[in-house]
């Protein structure tokens, strides 16, 4: 049941329980009350009618009867003991109080109706249940509209915690004056932590563009004295970690433009099965390309050059950290390319986190940067697709990028 429904419930269930409470406790303190007076009354009756009777021998004008019919028996009892008494009886002839004594060998008793007395009470019920009723009807709206407005703004909390979550550090809760309650300081705390968290990843998004620039300069100078070095084994070597360290930076200068926000995809119309087979060649590497039944004039909106980085670098991965055959398939709904290895498969913190960068995760994944698959993770976005990490049931990794079809993507 959502929070609105369960607040006005136990606000409609306070609301009743008040009420009947009330209402109880009203009914037995009237009822009490007019049990007193008229036991007070039929007492008072019953003295002065036995003066008078023992004056006079008579009981004509008091109100009081001698053996009276429909006496109640217990009361009759009483007074034929000597005794004098009240009793409450809801006999045949209505309610009424009756109080009794001896006279003689006689009863002298009297009574008073509690008909009309009885009807006022139950019409007080009826009253009170009506206000429960209406302050029911008037209380529970407002009580609906309450919980209404605080489930909305935990909604919206909610809803912006899950867009930092996924990345979008500019989103904040509320950005007017707030009311000072519980809410609201969730709502700060929430604000709060998403501008410190947005200042520090800026801040290491500045300190790696930052680094990468300030590397590239004497990398240059370090490439081309590698260049100039005469031939040998040791010149070799050191070329090839050159060419790793450029190849690093590189990774680094688009990851930080990809964190920046500013890459834009320059989309057209491109024919998915030519393109991937011209990619996979283009690696170098030992693929096995399949293009299933119906995509072979599969047409998507894509950006060329950013679809060749993603599959080049998911095809490099799998070489890398995987075992061959590596299969490229361009699947049959014409828009999902997917690149699968037959190694030890992805590990988990990769599954349930994604990739992260300068993190292989397992061993047996082999060694890396782990900035491949960030950077082809980062590209996918960018053109808005959707790249997916999963292991094949049989072994192996399984990365699988689903592209924009039929319509072009609009910055």
């Amino acid at each position: 049941m959502p929070l609105r429904w369960r607040i006005a419930a136990l606000v409609a269930v306070a609301i009743c329980a008040v009420a009947a409470a009330v209402g109880v406790l009203v009914h037995h303190a009237s009822r009490d009350r007019e049990m007193s007076q008229a036991r007070e009354t039929a007492r008072t009756t019953l003295d002065r009618a036995a003066l008078t009777y023992t004056l006079s021998g008579t009981v004509q004008g008091t109100g009081a009867v001698l053996d009276a019919r429909g006496l109640p028996a217990g009361l009759r009892s009483l007074a034929s003991e000597g005794h004098q008494g009240t009793e409450y009886d809801a006999g045949p002839d209505g309610p009424a109080m009756w109080a009794a004594r001896p006279a003689g060998e006689q009863v002298l008793s009297v009574r008073v109706d509690m008909t009309t007395t009885l009807r006022d009470i139950g019409a007080l019920d009826a009253s009170i249940a009506w206000a429960g009723a209406l302050t029911t009807a008037v209380v529970l709206p407002l009580g609906v509209l309450s919980a209404g407005r605080m489930s909305r703004r935990l909604r919206s909390a909610a809803g912006t915690a899950r867009r930092i979550a996924e990345g979008d550090l500019d989103a904040r809760i509320e950005a007017g004056p707030r009311p000072r309650d519980e809410i609201a300081e969730i709502s700060t705390a929430v604000d709060t932590m998403a501008a410190a968290l947005q200042q520090r990843l800026r801040g290491e998004q500045r300190f790696t563009a930052d680094v990468a620039h300030e590397l590239r300069t004497p990398l240059m100078g370090l490439v081309t004295a590698a260049e100039l070095l005469p031939e040998g084994e040791a010149a070799g070597y050191v070329r090839d970690r050159v060419r790793v360290l450029a190849a690093l930076v590189e990774d680094l200068l688009e990851i930080s433009r990809l964190d920046a926000g500013g890459e834009q995809a320059d989309v057209s119309p491109c024919p998915l099965g030519i393109l991937v087979e011209d990619i996979t060649m283009r690696t170098g590497l030992s693929v096995r390309f399949v293009v299933e039944d119906g995509a072979d004039e599969a047409t998507v909106w894509t950006d060329p050059r950013r679809l060749e980085r993603i599959l080049t670098n998911l095809i490099v991965n799998a070489h890398r950290h995987g075992s061959t055959p590596v299969t490229v398939t361009v699947a049959a709904d014409g828009r999902t390319v997917t690149v699968r290895d037959h190694g030890g498969g992805y590990p988990d913190c990769l599954l349930e986190d994604g990739p992260q960068r300068f993190r292989t995760g397992a061993r047996e994944r082999g060694t890396g940067t782990g900035l491949g698959l960030t950077i082809a993770l980062g590209q996918a976005d960018v053109i808005g697709a959707a790249l997916e990490f999963t292991n094949a049931p049989d072994g192996g990794a399984r990365a699988a990028l689903r592209l924009q079809q039929p319509g072009p993507i609009h910055d």
